[in-house]
């Protein structure tokens, strides 16, 4: 048998009640997949797939529950959550009413598990925090020069950034957005907002452990949620909209020569080693934090079709390009990580209302793909929602309510709001790619279309629907030669993984599970040369050889996942099943 369930927080639909989970102790740890002629070992132990009422497993396990109550639980501590926390106390403390304000998150510290690249718009921070300088946020480095370039593999071809493009970023900030983060944290906990960090939140249905009753519940769980994709299901949440369509960015801190260091300055570049039908870019920004430390990244669509194609990989193929290799030669690599970026745009927003619930920030999906910045509209989704359900929540006719409130009025409140203005001005810009000349096409577009009419063209471009449906077979594929890394300026990925400061301790159930044992080697490999090798950012899959007899097995390192959610979006089975594990388990991003 297993230990006992832990107490924990869930989410529970029926009250908008959050309960967040430390674990879901379901099953001993299993990180293997036999091929389909073998006995299967059982890797898909999730309540979802296998219910506990029907899990022998679960027999004679104590179920006591303890509860609490909350006004409003917020489910993720990123700048959504953090910003929705701290507009309700503001609110509260305006009308003089008391709330009490409970954040969830199940990194082990707030902003342990935030990365992105990041050139942070101050817009909505400006909105919330009016005196944020005089408070000491760590906005250090305002942007002083904008270089944009499409690559070839030996040169760089310069391109003029023109006034009101979206990669024009005067007036933005380069930071260390887990900093940032950090920082919004303790602005929120100086207004009396309770933080809970190193619980995961795993349930929106009702089950034991304990619980937090709220009459509202925020989501803001960030790209690929676990909860939002249930809640998709529960309430039909998409059933108005396109497929979520997503990228992979993987991202390096350095300190480099202090005479190649010029803070302020953010290069962006399109181009090689991606040929021109694959979706994706590069960023490298020099930031003002006290050493000569550059913040250099890779995204790519995962839109791509060639099953051979490692993002990875190709990431620090990029590195080798004479431009880039110039600004790190001498230098030092002191952190690696990796996280999936939501790419639909204004297209593939949902329904944003349930009852008993809100969806904010990057869980739905608000990044303005061309900016590559979704930090201003995350944290304006969550003001809204706070603004919506202060005012549902202090209503005195509501008071009364027992079941959890359903607040549409935030729903209307969006679409009145600059954040849909702004995505709605660059919904095409994405979707132009999906054409015969690829990123040339689509750059063209950008320029004729975008910069001519801002945005007002009378059609939406359609996505090319679901990220994992996009890989051809192997066979109608050609393998990429990557180069050996030199450990100088290209590194291996478990030397990469170990920057990370991701760990989960090991005697937990596995949290990537599958639907369905046998597909992996009957399908992903068979067909598809088992993908998930290569694009998993932090090697967690690898197929080996059966210990005994013939044929392979899928091995499923679950230790080493940075929680990127990668698995969960491009398997093209849709087989892999990412679940929350143990509350502060995962990466220990310092500033990333």
């Amino acid at each position: 048998m297993f230990p006992a369930c832990r107490y924990s927080l869930q989410a529970r639909r029926c009250v908008g009640a959050l309960k967040a989970v430390q674990a879901e102790h379901v099953a001993p740890q299993v990180c293997s997949t036999r091929s389909s002629s073998s006995t299967l070992s059982r890797i898909t132990t999730h309540y979802s797939v296998y219910p506990r009422d029907k899990d022998p497993r679960w027999e004679g396990v104590e179920m006591e529950r303890f509860a609490d109550e909350a006004d409003v639980v917020i489910v993720g501590g990123g700048p959504a959550g953090l910003s929705a926390a701290i507009r309700l106390k503001q609110l509260a403390s305006q009308h003089e009413k008391e709330l009490r304000v409970c954040v969830v998150e199940k990194a082990s510290q707030i902003g342990a598990h935030t990365l992105s690249g990041a050139c942070l718009e101050p817009t909505a921070l400006s909105e919330l925090i009016p005196d944020w300088k005089e408070r000491g946020a760590p906005l250090n480095t305002p942007v002083t020069e904008d270089k944009f370039s499409i690559l070839t593999e030996k040169y760089r071809i310069p391109v003029p950034i023109l006034p009101g493009l979206p990669m024009n970023n005067h007036g933005n900030y380069l930071v260390r957005l887990g900093h940032f983060v950090r920082w919004l944290g303790e602005q929120a906990e100086e207004l009396g907002v309770e933080l809970y960090p190193g619980y995961a939140a795993s349930e929106d249905v009702f089950e034991r452990g304990m619980e937090l009753h709220a009459k509202v519940t925020l989501f803001g769980e960030g790209c690929h949620g676990h909860l939002a994709k249930q809640l998709y299901k529960q309430f039909n949440l998409r059933g108005n909209c396109e497929p979520q369509t997503y990228a992979i960015g993987l991202k390096e801190l350095w300190v480099i020569d202090e005479k190649k260091w010029c803070p302020g300055r953010t290069e962006h570049s399109v181009g090689w080693p991606l040929n021109r039908n694959t979706y994706g870019g590069s960023f490298l920004y020099h930031l003002n934090e006290g050493e000569p430390l550059v913040a250099l990244g890779f995204v790519v669509g995962l839109d791509y079709t060639n099953p051979y194609l490692s993002p990875f990989r190709e990431f620090q193929r990029w590195k080798h390009h004479p431009s880039i290799m110039s600004t790190l030669e001498g230098g030092n690599r002191i952190a690696y990580g990796a996280r999936a970026l939501n790419e639909g745009g204004f297209q593939s927003i949902p329904k944003l209302t349930f009852p008993g619930g809100m969806l904010i920030g990057c869980s739905p999906g608000f990044m303005n793909v061309p900016k590559i910045k979704g930090t201003h509209t995350a944290m304006k989704s969550g003001m809204l929602a706070a603004e919506s359900a202060f005012s549902k929540i202090t209503d005195e006719n509501l008071q009364s309510e027992t079941a959890g409130l359903y607040i549409p009025e935030y729903e209307e409140a969006f679409k009145k709001s600059w954040i849909w203005k702004e995505l709605y001005s660059v919904r095409n810009i994405r979707p132009s790619f999906h054409n015969y000349f690829g990123l040339y096409g689509g750059m063209v577009y950008t320029g004729i279309f975008y910069w001519i009419l801002r945005g007002k063209e009378p059609w939406t471009l359609k996505h090319n629907g679901l990220d994992a449906d996009q890989l051809k077979p192997a066979k109608d594929c050609t393998p990429i030669e990557y180069p050996k890394p030199d450990g100088k300026i290209s590194f291996d990925l478990l030397s990469s993984v170990a920057l990370s400061g991701t760990n989960h301790e090991h005697d937990q159930p596995p949290h990537l599970t599958l639907k369905d044992d046998s597909v992996p080697v009957a399908q992903n490999l068979a067909i598809y040369d088992g993908p998930e090798q290569r694009f998993c950012p932090a090697g967690v899959y690898e197929y080996v050889p059966l210990e005994t007899g013939d044929g392979m097995r899928l091995q499923i390192n679950a230790q080493n996942c940075v929680h990127c959610k990668t698995c969960d979006i491009k398997d093209p089975s849709q087989n892999i099943n990412w679940v929350v594990p143990e509350g502060s388990g995962g990466p220990a991003y310092n500033g990333m």
